[in-house]
């Protein structure tokens, strides 16, 4: 039976990104915690009150005083609660990567005791945390899964950038490999979590959930930009289309766009995986993930076709693209689909200009070998696509967007709808739009 001191748990967080950072400093309000990533210049950053996600201000990090940071896995020792966050990435073929996830979960198997308590929140598909985590923390501590050690299952729902639908504002789902192992990891997080907390059935039903989570979005998504498509061959304005559609009580707001990040672009690809292992081969999931794959590359093209009719030698033209984070208000730059979109303009021969006021410069240059610019009225374009929505982005009227572009007739390529359509053609835009 779990006989984990509830009035005494020592945690420790194991990932401290997007997902990691925040649960550390929520519990080292309140309880020590040790916060371990293996990055030096990330727990360095952290110590000295600096967080480069943006998920965390200099204030908060302050706050959770009883939070300490190391990369050293010897200070796991003395903890007897692990929470693992790492993320869960797909390969070059869509095939998920636990790469991160086992070598996370031999770490804390080398650090585990009896009576301790893992808490997976990494996101993976139905049977991961008990057919792979589990063997690799049995292997690595030579203790037995459910007599010395339990594990429980509570997906992060953490929204990158939003400040108002914060880590303790979102009711959290629990689970555990045992009755007592729920009920425990059920109470760990009713001390941080306001919204309140929801204990599932089991694991995997808490893993299941999780996973469709995303992939629901993404379906819906997937909807929308083949309505778009649709609706560009007939000459219909696909927003015009969902405004009118939304005036009835239960049409669900959904809208067109480039789907990317570490979320909704990849969790579809775990449930597929996992689909398949059984005999079951998905088509709704994956025409979903075609359509929202192909959507960077199909609006670079629609694009280039505007501006061969606007008269424009389009291989000879500069173009500056507006955002290449996966999101808005975000500096995550994983998986984002805009430099599909830039590759496929490249491909035209086209001189792209990326610029991007929240992205690091050096993470853009490392993982897309892409050199962030400038655009603005010193450093015109001939095109212009908006690519995320940004604040600072949405701030910018029609004016001056058209002091950007030095072409005569100049093409912007609104991705997310940011702007009036008819203000922008009134400033002398050709105008496409999702």
């Amino acid at each position: 039976m779990l006989t984990l001191p509830t009035a005494s748990p020592r945690i420790a967080i194991i990932g401290l990104g997007y997902v990691g950072l925040p649960l550390a400093v929520e519990f080292g309000k309140m309880l020590p915690v040790i916060g371990f990533d293996t990055l030096q210049q990330r727990v360095d950053e952290l110590a000295w009150g600096y967080d480069r996600t943006h998920e965390a201000s200099a204030d908060q990090l302050q706050a959770a005083q009883l939070l300490q940071y190391t990369t050293n896995p010897e200070d796991l020792q003395d903890c007897n609660i692990f929470i693992v966050t790492v993320p869960t990435p797909v390969d070059s073929a869509n095939r998920p990567d636990l790469s991160m996830l086992i070598r996370a979960s031999q770490t804390v198997g080398r650090a585990l005791r009896k009576n301790t308590l893992v808490i997976y929140e990494s996101t993976v598909y139905p049977g991961v945390t008990e057919e792979v985590c589990v063997p690799v923390l049995e292997q690595a501590s030579a203790l037995r899964f459910n007599q010395d050690f339990f594990c429980g299952y509570s997906p992060e729902r953490v929204n990158p950038g939003d400040k108002v639908n914060t880590l303790t504002h979102i009711r959290k789902i629990t689970s555990g490999s045992t009755p007592e192992a729920a009920e425990a990891v059920d109470q760990l997080y009713r001390r941080i979590i306001t919204a309140g907390t929801y204990k599932a059935r089991s694991i995997k039903v808490a893993e299941a959930a999780k996973v469709i989570e995303n992939t629901q979005r993404d379906l819906n998504i997937a909807l929308m930009n083949e309505l778009s498509i649709l609706f560009n061959r007939l000459d219909i304005d696909t927003l015009d289309v969902l405004e009118a559609a939304g005036s009835k009580w239960n049409f669900i707001p959904f809208r067109p766009g480039l789907v990317g990040g570490h979320c909704i672009g990849v969790d579809p690809y775990y449930l597929t995986h996992k689909a398949e292992q059984v005999g079951y081969h998905p088509q709704i999931i994956l025409a979903g993930r075609r359509i929202n794959d192909n959507m960077a590359a199909y609006a670079a093209r629609n694009t280039v076709k505007m501006m061969l009719r606007a008269g424009m030698d389009a291989p000879r033209c500069k173009v500056g693209v507006l955002g290449i984070t996966f999101k808005e208000n975000c500096p995550d730059i994983r998986n984002s689909k805009v430099i599909d979109l830039v590759n496929e303009l490249q491909a035209w021969g086209m001189d792209v200009v990326v610029t991007d006021p929240i992205a690091d410069a050096r993470e853009v240059q490392h993982e897309y070998n892409l050199t962030l610019g400038t655009v603005d009225d010193l450093h015109p374009v001939d095109a212009l696509i908006v690519a995320v929505g940004h604040n600072s982005y949405r701030a910018l009227n029609p004016r001056q967007l058209r002091s950007y572009c030095r072409h005569p007739t100049p093409v912007l390529a609104d991705i997310k709808s940011l702007y009036d359509r008819d203000e922008l053609a009134h400033a002398g835009f050709t105008v496409y739009r999702l």
